[in-house]
């Protein structure tokens, strides 16, 4: 590249919002597409049906694409993102191209990239930026799909994180400037993601001055607040806070006038920039969205002026038209100012912890902070936190003898105990001769990630042995303690 992107973006990020593209399956469904638009010649034998394989148009159908791309740039995005979002061997699975997750990738990456290319080369001035869309796949690691079986995972997090690593050197080798985790439901997924991401970048040996800047987007999927795994926003980012974006939002799920008090939330608490696109509001009962560009310009311009934002877009149902208003209702406006006095995912950023949701901020503390599904703060003035120890075998012959006897039922009942009697997190170890101690650190943090009364409080992950501390922290969507 010939400038720096992540210069160039926070030189416009601190002047202005940036304006997030639109939905890419919305504008798809208008071309309605049949299945031999799908399939191409290349696939006209393919063994699965293709047809709502979006993905797949960037090698069958790249022009619509390339189109659909220019419109949103026409109506005024600075950031596209790549026509990617299941674009993993998991997802992908559906339909039988696990094999092509690399190459869905790269090309579009490529297709992103030469719109933004032709965008930036007509206005220098105001560059255009390709961000590769990382979806959430079709899988959870958090929850069970078997109602009898609390433990059961349909992916591992290894195998999950591998995909991601797929998807990760695709578009890095296809030319996207930054890179999107998004739409997160589960929040183990998105730390596999960022796992994927950073073994990429050590296997390349990228430094840190080079690595594409991230951006993570969280998605709450009613009015309770929470993850569909459970996390509130906070808990949400204790837990991926580490990963130093360079921004943090919202999107999906909801449209902006129910997201509002969401976005508050992570805008008060985020270190670093903040992102929000929402639904053209909430589907009609034939699934289509009924909310008129107007309104939802009028939303985020409410935001803007609220000080929440720093980069605003549409996700589902949102078209050119929606984003032309949301850059009209945005433009002059100042964005969020970022917080000071820290060492978050920018330079001189730091927590805001006070209860205003106000953006502008003077110099504040950092506490210590833990997740399970609500987070854990621990303050100066806060009692002595509790550590629920008799979910460890070492310390209680009850525990003991019943994940010997494979009963995580009623081993799970010791950590409800543990909690309902006052324990602020739950300690726990299998480190025992006779036991096979990750298998039952896996097990055992399964089940109870199902059990929302116990994962509500942070977890302690105790063991002597590296590989089951590792085995343990692929199991926690929140931000554990190791012992």
């Amino acid at each position: 590249m010939s400038w720096d992107v992540r210069t160039t973006l926070e030189s416009l990020l601190a002047t202005r919002i940036l304006v997030l593209d639109g939905a890419m399956g919305t504008m798809i469904q208008r071309h309605q597409l049949t299945e031999a638009d799908f399939r191409g010649r290349r696939f006209a034998g393919h063994s699965h049906d293709l047809r709502g394989d979006n993905d797949l148009l960037v090698l069958t159908r790249p022009e619509i694409i390339l189109e659909i791309h220019h419109q949103y740039l026409e109506a005024g995005s600075d950031i596209i993102e790549t026509n990617t979002f299941n674009s993993t061997a998991v997802s992908q699975a559906d339909y039988g191209l696990e094999s092509l997750a690399y190459e869905l990738n790269l090309e579009g990456a490529k297709l992103a990239r030469q719109v933004c290319d032709a965008w930036t080369a007509r206005t220098p001035d105001r560059p255009r930026f390709a961000a590769g869309s990382i979806g959430p796949t079709n899988r959870t690691l958090s929850i069970s799909p078997q109602v009898n079986d609390p433990a059961f995972r349909a992916i591992a997090f290894d195998a999950l994180k591998d995909a991601y690593k797929d998807q990760v050197r695709g578009l890095l080798d296809g030319g996207c400037h930054l890179l999107l985790i998004e739409t997160i439901f589960d929040t183990l997924n998105a730390k596999a993601a960022i796992v994927a991401l950073e073994e990429v970048y050590d296997e390349r040996r990228t430094p840190t001055d080079e690595r594409a800047p991230l951006m993570i987007s969280v998605t709450v999927t009613d009015l309770s607040g929470r993850t569909l795994s459970g996390q509130t926003i906070d808990a949400f980012w204790a837990s991926v806070s580490h990963a130093r974006p360079l921004s943090v939002g919202t999107n999906c799920a909801l449209g902006a006038r129910d997201m509002r008090p969401y976005l508050a939330e992570l805008s008060r608490l985020a270190e670093c920039y903040v992102t929000c696109y929402p639904n053209a509001g909430l589907p009609n009962a034939f699934g289509q969205y009924d909310e008129q560009p107007a309104d939802t310009g009028g939303y985020l311009h409410e935001f803007a002026t609220s000080g929440f934002v720093n980069i605003v877009g549409g996700c589902c149902g949102t078209t050119p038209d929606h984003i032309a208003e949301i850059a009209k209702g945005v433009e002059g406006l100042p964005p969020r100012t970022l917080h000071h006095g820290g060492h978050g995912g920018h330079r001189g950023q730091a927590v805001q912890e006070s209860s205003s949701v106000s953006p502008v901020s003077s110099v504040v503390e950092r506490f210590t902070q833990f997740a399970g599904l609500e987070a854990l703060t621990i303050r100066p003035d806060s009692n002595f936190q509790m550590i629920g120890e008799r979910t460890n075998v070492t310390g209680s012959l009850r525990f003991a003898r019943l994940i010997r006897a494979g009963d995580y039922a009623a081993a799970t009942q010791v950590a409800l105990d543990q909690v309902r009697g006052g324990a602020n997190l739950i300690d726990v170890n299998m480190d025992e001769g006779m036991l096979d101690s990750e298998h039952a650190m896996t097990q055992f943090l399964n089940y109870i990630a199902t059990e929302p009364e116990i994962a509500r409080v942070p977890v302690v992950i105790d063991s002597s042995k590296w590989s089951v501390i590792l085995a343990g922290l692929k199991c926690v969507q929140g931000k554990p303690v190791v012992n």
